[in-house]
């Protein structure tokens, strides 16, 4: 076992071994190197496999109840200061040390088809291996200077795989939005940190917290109001890094690079590692109830705003990104409130399930490029999906596991962590507890919301291929469906032998729903291109080596969630989740003296909300209703007083402009900070330039024609000299005379 604990160090370098070969391999032998590129996905998933069987060995011992392992050696050494670099191993430790890579592997062997196509097929291994490295790096940290060393390469990597497909400037856009923004979070941190030694003297974990609680009993050796900012700083560094509320705007923006990017950084890895710092920091912000309330405050906010801003968005993977800021925030509640295990556990079943998403999201994509034609504005669109579940059985079946995971139904994983959460936030906040359970109900609604736009129904890709404008028609975004079908562009013709299809066309002019909308838009569709026949790329099930990993995250989201399940008369409370984390955090566990009764009581409510949400989802985007359905519906719409109905819809739009506008959150950043300081900037370089450069410009003007005038008065002559000299001390004098 101690031995097993002394050879940790290597598990951040062994995935290294992939970038700095192929980074070799490019510099000495590039055309072999580009010749033989598929065979350098072999060597990433084996290392990375075997990083994976040693970090579970480690974790098997931490359940068995082994101690910590810390382990350091000097690097810098003075008479005042001391630097050290080493390693952590603890149950969180271990606990993200599995996520990383198990979900590392499913992505890797994924890109290896996803990516096969790509030029930049071998820069995406060396990027996401570097990244890896970099993220194992980053949770085995015993210090705060080594988090922060592979927190900012973390923050790289993500730079530079955000903006693989740096040629689109609307990816060049996103990598510079996420970096800057995250700068903010980084800086924050960083004098977070270096606060922290100025206190206590340390950067080491368990000393710091040591000390910094001896200083808190001691009131008078330690201002309260700097180690709040203190804290407040560091908490800052995590807001950014898991897109919490403000600084979440690079989050969605973030899903121009490619899809196996989102699965492994925004689901499982980079976006939890701001969890990981306020999880690892956890001790030191439960001794100041200031932070614990910021931290559980900006988590409630965040939960609230992704999921509102998700239920609206076109795009599949901008919808899971919010859904993702959400889950975060769920996380970042439970973390705040004290609930330590319960934030740990949805950490654990969210990723596995978000990733399960992502990668079924990029099957999807990856099977409508043929059709849309190469761009992820039409690829990702889900106006553009529908009707895939017989082309793509095997992905459907994997995204709505993942999707009924995330809505929290039982048994899937997600059910068990965020049930626990929303029982732990009743015991804080009632408010808070409320808020989360209403977000619940909007999370089983906009995941719903994208399962059924993207596999119910009929495609809706057929007309836009054939016209070549994807977005030829437009239908209702509205309960009430006011708008009718509009063409956008004026070269799209219609033959005029079909007109018949559109027989019933003033009467779709009224009232409709967006499920009508969908079936009418398939009904038009067939006819036209009987009569133009035209050569469809249907969608298509993907590669075996794409959907292998989704079939293994599809197993880990069914039965993840048995870790955190009593086996005994209590509920989660001698789980081997409990039983992992016991030997860290033990001040810190959640032990719930409920019994299954009580928990069957409040599993009940919970997913009545989540299927409450699931029914609206399905009235309003499912296709599953007839003719005569849909007329009984529109006519039941068109008999609610006028005045309710357009009060409800101005109530409806407010809604839907709020969410697709991404909260005008976006807009005002770019009025009030980008113009702001733009303006500032414009300003200052006036001042520099007018006032700065004008008064030395000035001076180096003046004392040129000074001289220039003072060369002709000089004559040579004594006399005249003293004359001037007489006339101008006179001067002086009178004027001193008088005014003194």
């Amino acid at each position: 076992m101690e031995r097993t604990y002394q050879y940790a160090w290597v598990i951040p370098f062994v995935p290294l071994l992939v970038t700095m070969l192929i980074g070799l391999g490019l510099l000495l032998i590039p055309t072999a190197t580009k010749n033989l590129r598929r065979i350098w996905a072999f060597p990433a998933v084996l290392l990375l496999t075997t990083v994976m069987v040693f970090s579970t060995k480690l974790a098997i011992q931490q359940i068995n109840g082994s101690s910590i392992y810390e382990y350091l050696w000097s690097w810098t050494i003075t008479s005042d200061f001391s630097l050290e670099f080493g390693y952590l191993i603890d149950p969180l430790t271990s606990i993200m040390l599995i996520l990383i890579t198990t979900v590392g592997i499913m992505v890797l062997i994924y890109s290896d088809n996803y990516m096969s196509h790509d030029r930049g097929y071998l820069r995406f291994f060396a990027y996401m291996t570097f990244f890896t490295t970099s993220m194992l790096g980053l949770v085995t940290s015993p210090n705060l200077i080594q988090i922060y060393i592979f927190w900012e390469l973390v923050g790289m990597c993500s730079y530079l795989l955000i903006g693989f497909w740096f040629t689109r400037p609307i990816a060049a856009n996103a990598c510079q939005k996420a970096f800057v923004t995250n700068r903010v979070g980084d800086f924050g941190l960083l004098l977070g940190i270096l606060g922290f030694y100025l206190l206590t003297g340390s950067f080491e974990f368990q000393d710091l917290f040591e000390i910094f609680n001896n200083l808190i009993i001691n009131n008078n050796e330690i201002n309260s109001s700097f180690a709040t900012l203190c804290a407040f700083l560091l908490f800052l560094g995590a807001v950014a890094k898991s897109a919490q509320f403000p600084l979440h705007v690079w989050l969605p923006d973030a899903m121009e690079g490619p899809t196996p990017i989102s699965a492994l950084i925004h689901a499982a890895t980079m976006v939890a590692a701001g969890i990981f710092l306020v999880a690892r920091l956890l001790p030191l912000f439960i001794v100041i109830p200031y932070i614990m309330n910021i931290i559980a405050l900006i988590g409630i906010i965040t939960v609230l705003l992704g999921a509102t801003l998700a239920l609206a968005q076109r795009d599949i993977k901008r919808s899971l990104a919010y859904s993702t800021m959400s889950q975060l925030g769920y996380i970042m509640l439970a973390l705040g409130i004290g609930s330590y295990r319960a934030a740990l556990f949805h950490l654990i079943t969210h990723a596995y399930s978000k990733a399960l998403l992502f990668l079924g999201s990029g099957s999807i994509i990856h099977s409508m490029e043929p059709i849309v034609g190469y761009s992820p504005a039409k690829s990702q669109n889900m106006a553009l999906m529908g009707g895939l579940t017989k082309y793509m059985p095997i992905t459907k079946t994997t995204f709505f596991l993942g999707t009924l995971s995330l809505c929290g139904i039982p048994p899937l994983a997600c059910f068990w962590s965020k049930d626990e959460i929303l029982n732990d936030s009743w015991l804080y906040s009632p408010i808070f507890a409320i808020i989360a359970c209403y977000t619940a109900g909007l999370t089983a609604f906009y995941m719903f919301r994208i399962y059924l736009l993207t596999f119910e129904g009929h495609l809706r890709s057929h007309f836009a291929n054939y016209s070549g404008h994807t977005n030829s028609y437009l239908y209702s975004i509205s309960i009430w469906g006011q708008e009718c079908y509009k063409p956008v562009s004026s070269n799209l013709l219609l033959p005029t032998n079909h007109k018949s299809s559109f027989s019933n066309w003033s009467f779709y002019n009224t009232y409709k729903i967006v499920g009508y909308v969908r079936n009418m838009r398939s009904s038009f569709s067939t006819p036209f291109f009987n009569k133009y026949p035209y050569t469809l790329k249907y969608p298509h099930e993907s590669d075996n080596t794409m959907l292998f990993p989704l079939l293994i995250l599809a197993i880990f989201t069914l039965f993840i969630g048995c870790i955190g399940i009593s086996f005994g008369q209590e509920v989660i409370e001698v789980d081997i989740l409990s039983k992992w984390l016991t030997s860290s955090m033990t001040v810190l566990q959640h032990n719930s003296t409920e019994d299954w009764y009580q928990f069957v009581i409040n599993a009940f409510y919970s997913v009545s909300i989540a299927l409450f949400g699931i029914f609206i989802a399905s009235v309003l985007y499912g296709s599953v209703y007839s003719d005569r359905q849909n007329l009984y519906l529109i006519n039941s719409f068109s008999k609610i007083d006028s005045k309710i109905k357009i009060r409800l819809e101005q109530i409806i739009n407010v809604i839907y402009n709020w969410s697709y506008n991404r909260g005008y959150i976006d807009v005002f950043y770019e009025k009030v900070f980008i113009r702001g300081i733009r303006g500032l900037a414009q300003l200052t370089n006036s001042f520099d330039r007018r006032v700065i450069d004008g008064v030395t410009n000035g001076v180096g003007v003046s004392s040129f024609f000074l001289g220039e005038g003072i060369k002709y008065i000089g004559g040579g002559r004594i006399s005249s000299y003293l004359f001037l000299y007489f006339t101008c001390v006179s001067i002086v004098l009178l004027i001193y005379y008088y005014l003194f």
